[in-house]
C-alpha cells in the first residue's frame, strides 16, 4: 500500500468511477427523452416507457455473469475491451430502432457490454484493497461516479433539444472511447497472476460454490438486491412523477440532479467516516434511517395526493442520502471475503443484487400512476427485509 503514490491512487479512483460512470450514462441521460423515444418507436405507454430504463439492469445482470468470470482467467482490461465492443453494437441497434422490441433488445445488449467495465472496475479495488479502506476508495469511486446522475438528465435535455434524441446515445458512445483510451494507455492489468485461474466452463459452477460458502457475502448480496431494486424503482418512475404528476418538465433535469446529489454527498461522507466507524455500524444505522423515513411517509400520507413538491423531494433526499451510506457498503461487505475469486465474486454479486432489483422495481413501478405512494411502500419493504436480513448476520468480534 505504501508504493502506491497519491497521485496515481487518485488516478486509479477516477479511472474506476469513469468505468462506471458509462452504466450511468447510459441510464440517466436518456430519462428526459423516455417520450420522445416512445414516440418515435410507436408506443405512448408509459410503462412501456420505463422498460427502456428496467431492460438495461437486466442486460448488466446476467452479462456480469459472463464478464467476471472469465476476467479471473483472461485478465481485467481484455474483457472490458470486448464488452465496450458489445455495447456499441447494441447503441447502434438502440440508434436504429423502429419498434419497441428491437429498441429493448438494444438495451438489453447494452446492458450485457456495460456490464463489463462496471463488475470488473468493482474486481479490480477488490485486487488492490481489502477491509474498511476497500470501502474508503469504493465510497471515493461512488463519489465521482455519481456526478454523472447529477449532470446526464441535464445533458440529455440539451442533446435532445438541440439535436435529437439520438444524439444522447452517440454522446455516450465518445465518452467510452474516451474512458477506454484511458484505461488502455494509463492503467496496468490488477489481476495477480498467482490468482489467475484456468479457464473452463466448469469455473463459474467451482466459484459459485466458493461464493456460497460465505454467509456474510450471501448475506450482503441479498440486501444489496433490496437497496438496488428500490433504487431501480426510483429511476425507472421519477420521469412519470415529476414530469407527468407535477407537470415539472423543464425544471425535471434539476431536481434529479439534485436528488444525485444527495447520494454522491453521502457516499463522499462515508469515505471519511468508514475508517473511524466501520462498515457494519454504518450499515446498520442507515438502513434504519432508510426504513424509518420511508415509513413516516406512508404514515403521512397513505390515502392523500401527492404532497407539495418539496415536501417530495425532501423526503426522497433524505432516502438517497441513506442509500449513498449503503451502496458502497454493502458491496464491499460482500467482496470483503472473496480476494481470491474477486472477479467471479463481483458477477455474483451484482447479477444476484440486479436480478432481485429488476422484478421489484417492475412491480413497484406498476402502481406508480397517479401517486408517489407506492414507491415508499416499497422502499419501507425492501428497507424492513434488509434490516432482519442484517440480524442474522454476525457481528464480528
Amino acid at each position: 500500500m505504501s508504493s502506491i503514490t497519491q497521485k496515481s491512487k487518485f488516478e486509479f479512483i477516477a479511472l474506476m468511477a469513469s468505468l462506471m460512470s458509462m452504466v450511468a450514462l447510459s441510464i440517466d441521460a436518456i430519462l428526459p427523452a423516455l417520450e420522445p423515444i416512445g414516440a418515435s418507436i410507436g408506443t405512448h405507454n408509459a410503462t412501456e416507457n420505463q422498460l427502456l430504463i428496467t431492460m438495461i439492469f437486466l442486460g448488466l445482470g446476467f452479462g456480469q455473469l459472463i464478464f467476471g468470470p472469465i476476467s479471473d482467467s483472461f485478465g481485467r482490461k481484455p474483457i472490458i475491451y470486448v464488452g465496450f465492443f458489445t455495447f456499441v453494437f447494441a447503441s447502434f441497434l438502440c440508434v436504429f430502432a423502429t419498434s419497441i422490441e428491437v429498441m429493448i433488445l438494444g438495451r438489453i445488449l447494452q446492458g450485457i457490454g456495460l456490464s463489463a467495465p462496471r463488475t470488473i472496475s468493482i474486481a479490480m479495488v477488490r485486487d488492490r484493497f481489502e477491509g474498511d479502506y476497500m470501502a474508503k476508495i469504493m465510497s471515493f469511486v461512488v463519489a465521482i461516479f455519481i456526478l454523472v446522475p447529477i449532470v446526464a438528465p441535464t445533458l440529455g435535455k440539451f442533446m435532445l433539444d438541440g439535436y435529437g434524441w439520438k444524439s444522447i446515445f452517440y454522446s455516450q458512445l465518445l465518452f467510452g472511447v474516451l474512458v477506454l483510451w484511458w484505461l488502455w494507455k494509463r492503467q496496468p492489468e490488477t489481476l495477480k497472476p498467482e490468482y489467475k485461474r484456468a479457464f473452463s466452463l466448469n469455473l463459474f459452477v467451482s466459484g459459485s460454490k466458493e461464493f456460497v460458502k460465505h454467509r456474510a457475502a450471501v448475506i450482503f448480496t441479498l440486501i444489496s438486491g433490496f437497496v438496488t431494486g428500490s433504487f431501480m424503482v426510483f429511476l425507472s418512475s421519477s420521469q412519470h412523477i415529476f414530469q407527468v404528476q407535477y407537470g415539472l418538465v423543464n425544471e425535471f433535469p434539476y431536481i434529479f440532479g439534485a436528488l444525485a446529489f444527495s447520494v454522491g454527498l453521502a457516499t463522499f461522507t462515508n469515505g471519511t467516516l468508514v475508517v473511524r466507524f466501520g462498515m457494519r455500524k454504518l450499515v446498520n444505522i442507515f438502513t434504519v434511517l432508510f426504513t424509518l423515513i420511508s415509513l413516516l411517509y406512508v404514515v403521512l400520507f397513505y390515502g392523500k395526493m401527492n404532497p407539495g413538491v418539496v415536501v417530495l423531494v425532501s423526503f426522497f433526499a433524505i432516502q438517497f442520502f441513506a442509500v449513498g451510506f449503503l451502496f458502497g457498503n454493502v458491496r464491499s461487505l460482500a467482496m470483503q471475503p472473496l480476494g481470491h475469486i474477486a472477479g467471479i465474486g463481483a458477477a455474483i454479486n451484482g447479477f444476484t443484487s440486479t436480478i432481485m432489483a429488476v422484478p421489484i422495481a417492475t412491480f413497484i413501478g406498476s402502481f406508480v400512476d397517479t401517486t408517489a405512494l407506492p414507491l415508499f411502500i416499497g422502499f419501507t419493504i425492501c428497507g424492513a427485509i434488509s434490516f432482519f436480513l442484517l440480524l442474522t448476520v454476525k457481528k464480528k468480534s
